[in-house]
């Protein structure tokens, strides 16, 4: 997006908003030399929930690893304002995108975004007013949300941080799928995709062995906060 300004991105973000809303369900168009899907619908379950959340008072943000202001032209048919939404953040000068991020919990410039432990700090800082390194750190159960959504591994951090519930859609994501089906606090919720749902997993979930992502991307035991090991989990909310 670099050499771009706020008003053109958009003006794209529009145009692919449009053609792939107006695409055929079940559509697909290359990228590339990559097949991937050609349209893109506003599920109506999670507009429902958007506008219950809404009406009972609360602050209903958006929070993505997409950029920034794209992500803001997603939110509007949702009624979102720009100041509630949370996607990597652009730098800008004379009004034009220079390709940098600003930092986050005293990180420099391009040394985060809003993707694991990001999205935790973005939320902390923007929201809370926490500043430093505390903002990579979970906050105390007064200053956290209520309630989070999403379907990604990355999601995880963000999902932990909700002290009531956490809607998990259920895309198959090893890591988050251990967290979702380990908990024993009734406190994750699992639904199927909205939409062409993925089939239920044939084999058990390897959280023992390789539930949790480290830091070099390899596969580790997923372990509770007491220490124990999360056992293999079965696929048990499917369509």
């Amino acid at each position: 997006m670099r050499g771009y300004t706020e008003a053109q991105i958009a003006d794209f973000a529009r145009a692919a908003r449009k053609q792939n809303l107006d695409a055929t369900e079940g559509s697909e168009q290359t990228i590339g030399t990559t097949e991937v899907d050609g349209y893109v619908r506003y599920y109506s379950q999670i507009q429902n929930l958007i506008a219950v959340l809404r009406d009972n008072g609360f602050d209903v943000r958006i929070i993505s690893a997409s950029a920034e202001p794209v992500v803001r032209v997603w939110a509007e048919e949702l009624d979102i304002p720009g100041d509630k939404v949370m996607g990597v953040p652009l730098l800008a000068d004379n009004g034009v995108y220079t390709g940098h991020i600003p930092g986050c919990g005293g990180k420099d410039l391009d040394q985060v975004i809003t993707y694991i432990d990001g999205k935790r700090c973005r939320v902390n800082e923007q929201v809370f007013g926490v500043e430093g390194a505390a903002a990579f750190q979970q906050l105390p159960a007064a200053r956290r949300a209520a309630f989070a959504a999403g379907d990604s591994d990355t999601d995880v951090v963000f999902l932990g941080d909700a002290t009531g519930l956490r809607l998990v859609v259920n895309r198959n994501k090893t890591e988050l799928m251990c967290n979702a089906y380990g908990a024993d606090d009734g406190t994750w919720v699992i639904n199927p995709m909205f939409i062409d749902p993925k089939p239920r997993r044939s084999e058990p979930y390897p959280c023992a062995s390789a539930g949790f992502t480290a830091a070099d991307g390899t596969g580790v035991p997923l372990r509770r906060p007491d220490g124990t090991t999360v056992p293999d989990q079965q696929d048990r909310v499917f369509r």
